[in-house]
C-alpha cells in the first residue's frame, strides 16, 4: 500500500493540508524507522542498567522532575502521565486540526531524536488511516511544555481511553480503535511524555489557517477589484511603475492581480476620461494594504514551515545516547507567528468595511441608489449588512491583541515562562472565520452595484465572480431577510469556489 506523506522525510506545509483536509495517509519511511529503533535502544540500555535519574524515563514531571519512580513502576507512569494531563475543556478541536495534530506528532516521533517504538507511530498513522480522530478539546494549553493537554487527549486514545469518532460517531477510544480494527498501545519508558511535550496543537490550528488565509488574500484582491467595478474607480493606482518604486512583493502582486481583472472592462473603459483624480484609500491602496497582508503570511509561511518539520520533544535522545533536556516544545516562535497571522487577516475585513460604506453610503457612491436598494425608503437594502460587517470588525480588533504577551506560571513555577500560542492559534482562526464573512458581504454589495451599472460590463475575471455568486443569490429587488444570502457568500468565498470560478477564466492569480 502506497502512502502519501513518509514520516521522517522532510514535512511541508502542504503535506499537512492534504492530510488534514483531504484525506492523505502516513506511513513511516524505511530510514526512519531504523533511526527510530536505533534510538529505542538508548532508551531501553538506561531502562536496564542506568544509574543517574533521566527525566521522563525514570523521574516524575514538572515540579517532581527530582522524584525518582522504581523501574517497576515505569509503564504506570507514562499512563498516568497521560490520564493526568487530559484536562482540556470547550468545543472539540474540528477533524481537520485533529488530523494535522496526528500528523505532526508523528513527524516528531518520527525524527528519532524521542525514544519511542516504531509501533508507536505505526498506530498514530493507522488512527490517520482509518479515520480514528481522537476527541480534543480546545482549551486548556499555555503552549510551553507545549500543547500538554491537548496532546494528552489525542494520547488517551492510543492506549485506548478517552473519546474518538470513527466515521461521523463519537464513541469511547477503545471502542473506536476496535471498530477500526486497531488494538491500543501499552506504554513503555518515555513513551506518555513523548506523546504530550510539543506544539503539535498551536501549529496543526495554524497551519489549517494560513492555509485559508493564503486562498483569501488572493480571493480579497478578486472582490476589492469587483467593488472598484461597482463604484467606477480608476484603475490608474495600480500601475507597475508607481509599485516598482516601492518594490514590496505583496504589494507588486495584488497589483497585477487587480490590473489583470479589469482587463477588457466596459465599466472602466465608460469613465476612462472623467475628471475624477483619485479615489478613496480603501480602493486607492488596495496594493498596499492587501499587499502588507500577503508581506505577513510570507513571514508566518516561513516559520510554520520549520516548525512542522521541527522536534519539539523533551528530553531528546542524541544518536550517541545522550539525553538532554531542552526547551525546543515551547510556543514561543509559532506564539509571535500566528498573532501576527490575526493581526494581518483583519485588515483585510478592516479596508473592506470601509469599501462596502463606499458602495451603500449615497454621499459616496456616485451614480448608485442608497443602499444599493431601487425604491429606498420603503426598502432598505444593504444597509445592515454594513452594520454586520463594522460588527465583526471591531470584533476582530479584540481577536487582533496579541496572546503571545501573556504568560501566567505553571507546575508550582518550574514551567515559569509560557507562550499562550494555542490561544493565538485559536484567535487567528475566529478572525479569519469572520474576515470571510465581511468579504462575503462586500461581494454581495459589489455584484449589487455591478448589476446597476448594467448595461455595461465588468472584466471577464469580475464578471464570472458575478456569476458565481447570482448562481446562489439572486439581485435584490426588494427587501428581503439577507442572512441566507451573506451565509452564501461566506461558503463561496471560505470554500474557494468563487476564486476557482474566476482562475478558470483568466488563470492562476498570484
Amino acid at each position: 500500500m502506497t502512502h502519501d506523506v513518509l514520516l521522517g522525510e522532510p514535512l511541508k506545509l502542504d503535506d499537512v493540508v492534504q492530510v488534514a483536509l483531504y484525506g492523505a495517509t502516513a506511513a513511516l519511511s524505511p530510514a526512519a524507522r531504523q533511526r527510530v529503533a536505533d534510538c529505542r535502544r538508548h532508551i531501553d540500555h538506561h531502562v536496564e542498567h542506568g544509574v543517574d535519574a533521566r527525566y521522563g524515563i525514570d523521574t516524575g514531571f514538572g515540579f517532581l522532575a527530582d522524584v525518582r519512580i522504581n523501574h517497576d513502576r515505569i509503564r504506570e507512569l507514562q499512563e498516568n502521565l497521560v490520564r493526568s494531563h487530559a484536562c482540556g475543556v470547550g468545543n472539540p478541536l474540528p477533524e481537520p486540526e485533529v488530523r494535522a495534530m496526528m500528523l505532526l506528532r508523528a513527524q516528531v516521533l518520527a525524527h528519532g531524536y524521542s525514544g519511542v517504538r516504531p509501533e508507536l507511530i505505526d498506530l498514530l498513522a493507522a488512527c490517520l488511516r482509518e479515520g480514528v480522530h481522537p476527541v480534543i478539546p480546545e482549551k486548556g494549553s499555555v503552549g510551553a511544555s507545549g500543547d500538554l493537554a491537548p496532546l494528552a487527549h489525542l494520547a488517551l486514545v492510543l492506549i485506548g481511553e478517552g473519546h474518538a469518532t470513527y466515521r461521523g460517531e463519537r464513541m469511547r477510544g477503545g471502542e473506536a480503535l476496535a471498530r477500526a480494527g486497531l488494538v491500543p498501545i501499552r506504554l513503555e519508558a518515555k513513551e506518555g511524555l513523548c506523546l504530550i511535550n510539543g506544539t503539535q496543537a498551536m501549529t496543526g490550528i495554524g497551519a489549517l489557517v494560513l492555509h485559508r488565509a493564503i486562498r483569501l488574500a488572493k480571493t480579497a484582491d478578486l472582490i476589492g477589484a469587483m467593488s472598484l467595478e461597482a463604484l467606477t474607480g480608476t484603475p490608474r493606482a495600480f500601475d507597475p511603475r508607481v509599485q516598482a518604486v516601492r518594490p514590496f512583493r505583496g504589494q507588486a502582486a495584488t497589483a497585477r492581480n487587480v490590473t489583470r481583472l479589469l482587463e477588457g472592462s466596459g465599466i472602466v473603459a465608460s469613465h476612462r476620461d472623467c475628471k475624477r483624480v483619485q479615489d478613496p484609500y480603501s480602493l486607492r491602496c488596495i496594493p498596499q494594504v492587501h499587499g502588507a497582508v500577503r508581506n505577513v503570511l510570507e513571514h508566518v509561511s516561513e516559520v510554520l514551515g520549520v516548525e512542522v518539520d521541527a522536534v519539539t520533544d523533551n528530553p531528546m535522545v542524541l544518536a550517541d545516547g545522550d539525553i538532554i533536556s531542552g526547551g525546543n516544545f515551547h510556543g514561543q516562535p509559532v506564539a509571535f507567528a500566528l498573532d501576527y497571522l490575526a493581526i494581518g487577516v483583519v485588515e483585510l475585513a478592516s479596508i473592506s468595511e470601509r469599501r462596502i460604506e463606499q458602495m451603500v453610503n449615497p454621499h459616496l457612491n456616485v451614480g448608485l441608489p442608497a443602499f444599493l436598494t431601487p425604491d429606498v425608503g420603503l426598502n432598505s437594502g444593504f444597509m445592515i449588512a454594513q452594520v454586520t460587517a463594522a460588527a465583526l470588525v471591531s470584533e476582530n480588533k479584540r481577536l487582533a491583541a496579541p496572546a503571545s504577551v501573556d504568560s501566567i506560571p505553571s507546575s508550582a513555577n518550574r514551567e515559569d515562562h509560557v507562550s499562550m500560542g494555542t490561544h493565538a492559534a485559536v484567535k487567528a482562526r475566529e478572525a479569519l472565520a469572520n474576515v470571510e464573512i465581511v468579504l462575503g458581504i462586500e461581494l454581495l454589495c459589489a455584484a449589487q452595484g455591478i448589476d446597476l451599472r448594467r448595461p455595461l460590463t465588468a472584466g471577464p475575471g469580475i464578471e464570472a465572480a458575478h456569476a458565481a455568486l447570482r448562481a446562489l443569490v439572486p439581485r435584490l429587488e426588494r427587501d428581503r431577510a439577507l442572512y441566507e444570502d451573506i451565509e452564501a457568500a461566506r461558503v463561496l468565498v471560505s470554500s474557494g469556489a468563487l476564486l476557482a470560478a474566476v482562475e478558470a477564466v483568466v488563470g492562476a492569480l498570484e
